[in-house]
């Protein structure tokens, strides 16, 4: 069982920003409409709740939801939310088990950490909203001595299908799980022959995700919905790059 809010944040500032799981209805609805703007607004998601201005589904009354605060202006500026083991038996399961066959990716016996919908306000992508968030996730799993953290990280599909796989051969090279930790998508996107330079298109949050040191779990899922391709990512608690968060943090 998670430690509570306190026990990890025993102060706030009171200016600056902070990271903190909150039961704070409006501050969980500042998350969930701040989704709705990265989700719907700016990249043409079909999203559940997108008639109330927000980005909510089944999992949400379920899962916690970790913010990054802005204290000056009141506002949340980073979200992802996070389920645990328990709180995925009382899901049905975690999220990424309605795109992947997760059979390979989850051991008996171990502690995992789902996190998933993560995004940053536009005026705070430069680092310290991701850092704030991850230094986070990084005490999370200490504190409570999770295995590894797991989710779905987006690959947009605007660009076609080309592009999409012209990362994947960047991805494959030396950023994938070992074979018997792959997991399979239940709709894979099409393969398409490229000679782009995958390496130069990697989104922004993925490329940062692999600098903290996760991993890839095989071939990614086509979101119709969503209109992009998740990539499975698995991190283990004692592959976490520490070194990468503080220099980000510092920035």
């Amino acid at each position: 069982m998670a430690q509570s809010n306190a026990q990890l944040r025993a102060t706030e500032p009171a200016t600056g920003l902070v990271a903190r799981i909150t039961s704070d209805p409006r501050e969980i609805r500042q998350a969930l409409e701040l989704r709705y703007r990265v989700f719907a607004e700016d990249m043409g998601a079909d999203v559940q709740g997108a008639d109330m201005g927000i980005d909510k589904d089944r999992f949400d009354d379920i899962c916690m939801h970790l913010i990054v605060k802005d204290n000056e202006t009141d506002t949340v500026v980073a979200y992802s939310r996070i389920l645990t083991n328990d709180l995925a038996a009382r899901a049905g399961g975690f999220y990424s088990s309605t795109e992947f066959d997760l059979s390979k990716v989850l051991k008996p016996g171990k502690t995992y950490m789902e996190i998933g919908r993560t995004c940053v306000d536009p005026d705070f992508r430069t680092g310290a909203a991701i850092g704030y968030l991850w230094g986070f996730l990084a005490e999370y799993m200490e504190v409570n001595r999770i295995d590894y953290l797991m989710g779905c990280c987006s690959i947009p599909v605007s660009g076609g299908f080309e592009q999409v796989n012209a990362i994947m051969d960047h991805l494959r090279e030396k950023h994938m799980t070992p074979e018997n930790l792959r997991a399979v998508p239940q709709i894979p996107v099409p393969v398409t022959p490229t000679e782009l330079d995958g390496k130069a298109l990697v989104p922004s949050l993925l490329k940062a995700y692999l600098r903290i040191g996760v991993k890839i779990c095989g071939e990614p899922y086509l979101d119709a919905d969503f209109g992009v391709a998740d990539a499975m990512i698995l991190l283990r608690r004692e592959d976490m790059n520490y070194r990468f968060l503080s220099r980000i943090l510092r920035g």
